[in-house]
């Protein structure tokens, strides 16, 4: 899974750049806002509410049955409570490792295959995963988002996320906080957003999934982590492993309050 960067979104970026009044402050913000109020992550919205009812999978079922948290079915703020215990599987699920199980469980898809084809590749149509995401997401806009850490298994995946990242690892020395501890960092175009502060969490956690210019497609947070653990040169992140549900845990507890959403727009 190798991601394409570059492309007609940065030459936009720069465009945008050198267009805008002398006097703005922020003349990549300013960009950001332009192409966020025509986001074409909104056509995945209606891609990924096809899906969620369609009958698929070798049971040819829909997706009404799977309980996010708050009843089969039931969408409204259910993103905003996640990741959470769920006691059918007995583990801390974010959005995206539920509906791998929901998928196989109920749909009797096979694990490896939705697995392997969760993320898309650049310039793809995007994936069944990315497209479910976003719509599951998109029925909490408006919502704030509030994680729990009732069950003793929620607080367990809190604590190792915040030591993961904290953590130095990798053959670079390399943590989470390094890029994200500070205000005022960027690389290239792109803004490193200060994740240590109550205000900066909650801008990412509230944002995802999003629609990636440079990629022409959604990403998830499953993806979000992926590439920084790839960025980092540490070993591949498994898709919907408990390491990244554990840093997503520690993430969206960090940011309960934010008011989702989505689909964000991203470089």
């Amino acid at each position: 899974m190798r991601n394409l960067r570059g492309g007609l979104a940065a030459s936009a970026f720069l465009f945008l750049a050198v267009s805008v009044p002398a006097q703005t402050t922020d003349p990549l913000a300013v960009g950001r806002q332009m192409l966020a109020e025509d986001n074409p992550g909104e056509l995945w919205i209606e891609k990924g509410k096809t899906l969620f009812y369609e009958k698929r999978g070798p049971r040819g079922v829909s997706l009404e049955q799977c309980d996010f948290g708050r009843g089969p079915g039931k969408l409204e703020g259910a993103s905003t409570q996640l990741p959470r215990y769920f006691p059918d599987t007995d583990k801390v699920q974010d959005l995206e490792s539920r509906l791998v199980s929901c998928m196989v469980q109920l749909q009797g898809f096979k694990r490896e295959d939705v697995i392997r084809r969760a993320i898309s590749p650049g310039g793809s149509s995007g994936s069944d995963m990315e497209a479910l995401a976003l719509y599951i997401t998109s029925r909490s806009n408006g919502m704030k988002i509030n994680v729990s850490l009732n069950h003793q298994k929620e607080r367990e995946m809190y604590k190792a996320g915040e030591y993961l990242f904290f953590r130095r690892s990798g053959q670079t020395d390399f943590a989470c906080v390094q890029c994200h501890g500070d205000a005022n960092k960027r690389i290239r175009l792109q803004d490193l957003i200060h994740m240590t502060t109550k205000q900066g969490v909650q801008e990412v956690v509230s944002t995802w999934p999003a629609y990636r210019g440079a990629h022409y497609v959604v990403r998830t947070m499953q993806w979000r982590l992926y590439d920084c653990f790839w960025q980092m040169r540490l070993p591949e992140l498994a898709y919907a492993s408990d390491v990244s549900i554990a840093l997503t845990t520690y993430l969206q507890y960090q940011g309960n309050g934010a008011v989702t959403r989505v689909p964000g727009f991203k470089r």
